[in-house]
């Protein structure tokens, strides 16, 4: 046999790998070594952006931008301005509202629901707009809110576009759309404006609040800023001060709408709204709604179509479920709504400073007569950015405070047994409030410590009336979202705490 390979064949190969080796492109064929991928969900969003842009060109006034809207609601109107915890207010507001069940002769029958981020005041069927809500099953006859004995009130809150005043709504100053002029809002700013709408319908005092998620801050901020006019408060899958892991979760998904080109500084209405950087940040909220066991029971590691090749786009069964919220969701919610709302969630602190701080900066407004409109002695709402950079510190690094500090406010995730005594204090205005706060183990987004932090500092505060549930698992592996789902058992201990 022989084995003789001619030297020009040698020296051809050796050429060839030494050029790979340094990088040298290899001779030319005139044909790529593989076909270029196909992106067709890049297709989809390049063709809505195009046909987007036809709209707007067609449009002399509204543009493309979606009327956001799930059907008939009641306005209350307030003329009266609303001053605001971070300087600002609204001169005028609307307020968009729906209810279920009769008022009583004197009134106390009444349970304000409040809603999560996106949600409208739509929780129910009615009459005038019979599509199922977004809690249907929890409400009605015999259920959770029962309708027999309760006169349910459910709102868009403000800054939200579902009715409500937001930054899509126009400014009766000048006519022109709020978009990125709309004030920072707070949690508290919100109930406020819920509140102006129960003097409207000569509600002295609320039977409950009752607030899931979202709703579970403005639940405890209404008895909190409230506390004479609230009577029980149920606070589900929530917590009493926003914590670094839901605020970075909030900051990335703000972060794909800013970084869309056409979100245009918050000035797109009219235009092609952001609609690639909202469907983004949709995705990246829907992998905190849900949790880890049911993806695993759900999706697996399946694929969508096995007998294709991998792709880049959505290819596996969960992220064509991402792909698909982000898809139902991105035109159906303002993008600025988004923006502010989240951002009223990472500032929400119901710890004694933070109360503090901001009666004291609202008194000095008022004494100052600060009742226009826009923020006072030229203060103005802008992102500031550090003049150096963050740096990774080790706790031996921090001052003893700041040790303290961090060690307090992480203790009840680190398995602590007391909760921070600024959140003890600042909620002891519940101190006589019958409180049901539940929890559900599968939650990543607000993780069931943060609601036995809220109980026990209930607890601590003097409160002897404090129920606290909290969801294994087994019970519910439907994370976060568990209270849109489970209406056995939230529906249950709802039902049975409010009597």
């Amino acid at each position: 046999m022989n084995n003789f390979t001619p030297r020009s064949l040698i020296t051809n190969a050796s050429t060839q790998t030494r050029r790979h080796l340094h990088g040298q492109a290899p001779r030319r064929s005139g044909a790529p070594s593989n076909p270029a991928m196909k992106f067709p969900c890049v297709d989809a969003l390049e063709n809505r952006s195009a046909t987007l842009r036809q709209q707007a060109a067609r449009s002399d006034t509204s543009g493309p931008e979606p009327s956001y809207t799930v059907g008939a609601t009641e306005i209350f109107h307030s003329s009266e301005p609303l001053l605001l915890d971070h300087g600002g207010q609204l001169v005028e507001f609307d307020i968009a509202y729906e209810t279920w069940g009769s008022l009583n002769p004197d009134r106390s029958n009444v349970i304000l629901l409040h809603t999560g981020l996106s949600a409208s005041s739509h929780a129910h069927s009615t009459p005038t707009n019979p599509q199922p809500g977004w809690w249907e099953k929890f409400i009605g006859p015999g259920l959770a809110l029962d309708t027999n004995k309760y006169f349910v009130i459910c709102t868009n809150i403000l800054g939200g576009c579902y009715g409500s005043t937001g930054p899509s709504s126009v400014d009766p100053s000048d006519g022109k759309r709020y978009a990125t002029r709309f004030p920072i809002l707070t949690i508290q700013d919100m109930v406020r404006a819920q509140f102006r709408l129960l003097d409207s319908l000569g509600v002295d005092k609320l039977h409950a609040s009752v607030g899931s998620s979202m709703g579970g801050m403005q639940s405890l901020a209404a008895g909190v800023t409230f506390p004479e006019r609230v009577g029980r408060i149920v606070s589900i899958s929530a917590c009493a001060r926003s914590h670094p892991y839901s605020i970075a979760m909030r900051y990335v998904q703000r972060k794909a709408i800013l970084n869309d080109p056409n979100w245009n500084r918050g000035y797109y209405y009219g235009k092609v709204p952001p609609h690639v950087g909202m469907k983004l940040a949709r995705e990246i909220a829907t992998i905190t709604y849900r949790s880890g066991p049911e993806w695993e029971q759900r999706f697996g590691r399946r694929r969508a179509d096995v007998s294709k090749p991998p792709a880049l786009c959505p290819d596996f069964l969960v992220e064509t479920y991402l792909d698909h919220a982000g898809e139902k969701f991105c035109l159906t919610y303002d993008p600025n709504s988004l923006i502010y709302v989240s951002k009223a969630m990472d500032l929400f602190d119901l710890g004694a400073e933070n109360q503090r701080a901001t009666a004291a900066r609202r008194a000095a407004r008022e004494a100052a007569g600060d009742d226009g409109p826009g923020y006072g002695d030229g203060e103005s709402c802008n992102l500031t950015l550090p003049d150096k950079p963050y740096e990774e510190k080790s706790p031996t690094m921090e001052s003893a405070l700041e040790a303290e500090t961090l060690s307090s406010s992480s203790s009840q995730q680190a398995g602590g047994s007391k909760p921070p005594t600024d959140l003890v204090v600042g909620l002891s205005a519940l101190l006589n409030h019958p409180v049901l706060v539940m929890g559900v183990a599968s939650d990543i987004l607000f993780p069931a410590w943060q609601q036995r932090e809220v109980a026990e500092a209930l607890r601590l505060s003097g409160n002897r009336n404090v129920a606290h549930y909290e969801l294994s698992e087994e019970q519910s592996l439907f994370g976060h979202d568990t209270f849109l789902l489970d209406v056995k058992n939230v529906g249950g201990m709802v039902k049975n705490f409010l009597g």
